[in-house]
């Protein structure tokens, strides 16, 4: 069991230590991103629920329609008013790059939660390919819309409503897209490669975009200081 849970929790962790030692301007504080990480595990199980209810109870009935758009909806929206309603105005999201780190906590919370019960189920025969799809691409998911909601709070001229938007739509269609890849049963090993390969492009170049926006907000404010 002990090796079960450690299997299941070691892509998430892996991947968020990088997010979060990839910021070298300050350490955001520990005790804000678990708390983030624990709405995140905690979110899986009523989203869990409504899936199970609405498959029990057919109310959608086209597979592709429930699994590619419904689901992906569902669990990305739970993230974005988690991030809207906890984070988005907290005193400690400080700067752009916070967006990665908190977008990223909530979706490895969740990630994490639903890698641990489909491992307690199917065992650790999945842990490798669970590690690669599903954890690695909620995590990039989250950095995303963690992105967006940095771009809302922080950069100069965007506009706020619409990168609010965003941090919803983007990983929603990239959601979306990698749901409907896996439902094409026949080609899906072929079409999940490129787009998983396109998907970490994607998301590490949004880390970089807010590590530098973070770096400029920061230099401001050192700048502002001396004067």
């Amino acid at each position: 069991m002990i090796i079960l849970l450690s299997v299941a929790i070691a892509p998430g962790l892996a991947l968020f230590s990088y997010l979060y030692l990839r910021k070298q301007i300050a350490k955001d504080p520990s005790l804000t991103l678990f708390h983030t990480f624990i709405y995140g595990a905690i979110m899986t199980f009523p989203i869990m629920f409504i899936q199970h209810v609405f498959e029990e109870e057919h109310i959608i009935h086209n597979e592709f329609f429930r699994n590619a758009i419904f689901t992906s909806g569902i669990e990305e929206f739970f993230k974005w008013l988690i991030l809207l309603i906890a984070i988005y105005k907290h005193v400690e999201f400080e700067d752009a790059y916070d967006g990665i780190l908190y977008g990223a906590s909530v979706s490895l919370g969740f990630a994490t939660v639903e890698n641990i019960l489909y491992l307690l189920t199917f065992g650790l025969d999945t842990a490798f390919i669970r590690a690669l799809l599903p954890v690695s691409s909620h995590a990039l998911f989250g950095v995303v819309m963690g992105y967006y909601f940095g771009r809302a709070k922080f950069i100069v001229g965007s506009n706020r409503r619409g990168m609010l938007f965003f941090a919803f739509f983007a990983p929603f269609i990239l959601h979306f897209l990698y749901n409907g890849i896996l439902g094409v049963n026949d080609l899906s090993l072929y079409l999940i490669i490129p787009f998983m390969l396109f998907l970490w492009w994607f998301g590490l170049t949004r880390v970089k975009y807010a590590h530098t926006f973070a770096m400029q907000q920061f230099r401001r404010k050192a700048s502002m200081k001396t004067k």
